[in-house]
């Protein structure tokens, strides 16, 4: 009988234990993820709360890679990136991120749905040739090569597909003249003409 007590004891001990740990559990609220306070602190006054900002000069960071973002917000953090933008507002935003808050901000816009090209316009056939094939005459090298046969991208190339058409150009301009440095991008974008970086917009973009 005395074994039986103990039993029943230490099965009602349990019982109670393990009640009041849910009931300890369910009093805590879930804490607000990090990325996604940052977020809507900061964020999401230029880029939105999903990241698909709504003013083309602020570009889409819905769906975007991770890596990528990582790789962007480390380079405004030390000053690699230095194009007009990053030194007007995002070197600072970028200096009060430590590296847990940046790996979270990318993979929380990479969670978000992306924006889906148009792939309209009277440019978009010629602009997907250029996407698909390049331009070997003068030494374009073919997108998908880098960013994938839907432009999606992949780990530190950036998604390219259902960007704002206004900003892409923008950004293919900078490469173009080595205003936002960057090697690989300045030897596709140097020889290439208004018309084709705008033919490449309308086969990409979405606005």
């Amino acid at each position: 009988m005395r074994h039986v007590f103990i039993a029943l004891s230490s099965a009602a001990s349990l019982c109670l234990t393990a009640t009041l740990i849910v009931a300890a559990e369910s009093s805590v609220k879930p804490a607000l993820p990090l990325a996604q306070a940052k977020v809507a602190a900061i964020c999401q006054g230029c880029h939105g709360p999903t990241g698909d900002s709504v003013s083309p000069i602020y570009p889409r960071l819905n769906g975007q890679q991770a890596d990528y973002i990582v790789s962007q917000l480390k380079g405004f953090h030390s000053h690699r990136r230095d194009d007009t933008r990053a030194r007007g507002y995002m070197w600072g935003i970028a200096r009060e991120l430590d590296d847990k808050t940046t790996a979270e901000l990318g993979r929380y816009f990479a969670s978000q749905k992306p924006t889906q090209p148009q792939t309209g316009g009277a440019l978009a056939s010629e602009g997907e040739r250029i996407f698909m094939n390049g331009d070997p005459a003068k030494t374009i090298a073919a997108c998908q090569q880098c960013h994938g046969k839907f432009g999606e991208g992949s780990g530190s190339f950036p998604r390219i597909a259902g960007q704002h058409a206004a900003y892409f150009r923008m950004v293919m301009g900078a490469f173009r003249s080595d205003l936002r440095a960057n090697q690989t991008m300045h030897a596709v974008a140097k020889n290439m003409s208004d018309r084709q970086i705008e033919a490449l917009s309308s086969y990409l973009s979405n606005d």
